[in-house]
C-alpha cells in the first residue's frame, strides 16, 4: 500500500508492514490534547456530541491530560487525516488539538 510520508502515513506503513487488515473495521481510537487542563466543559460537549461518549484521562507524573474518542470504521489515510483536522478545527478555540491516533489488533 502506499501512503503519504508524513506520520500518520508512517503508521500505517508499521500497520501494514504487521500484517494489519486494512479490510476489516476496526475500533479507532483519536486523543485530543489541551494547552490547559482541565478542557472547558464547553469543549468537551462539543467533543462528545460530535463522536458520542468521550472518556477523559487526568494527567499524571509523565503524561499530560488528554479526552479520547473512538471511531469504528475500516482504517484508511482520509479517514484518520480528515477526523484529525475536523476534530481540532471543533475545539481549537479551546486550546485543543487531534494529532494522535492508535488502533489495536
Amino acid at each position: 500500500m502506499n501512503f503519504p510520508n508524513d506520520v500518520d502515513g508512517d503508521v500505517l506503513r508499521r500497520l501494514d508492514d504487521s500484517g494489519f487488515d486494512f479490510s476489516k473495521t476496526w475500533e479507532i481510537d483519536f486523543n485530543v490534547d489541551f494547552n490547559s487542563w482541565p478542557p472547558s466543559q464547553e469543549a468537551l460537549n462539543i467533543l462528545e456530541k460530535e463522536y458520542g461518549a468521550i472518556e477523559i484521562f487526568e494527567p499524571e507524573e509523565e503524561s499530560d491530560g488528554y479526552v479520547l474518542f473512538n471511531i469504528t470504521s475500516i482504517v484508511s489515510y482520509e479517514l484518520i487525516v480528515d477526523t484529525q483536522r475536523k476534530a481540532s478545527s471543533l475545539v481549537s478555540t479551546f486550546g485543543g488539538v487531534c494529532e494522535s491516533w492508535g488502533v489495536l489488533h
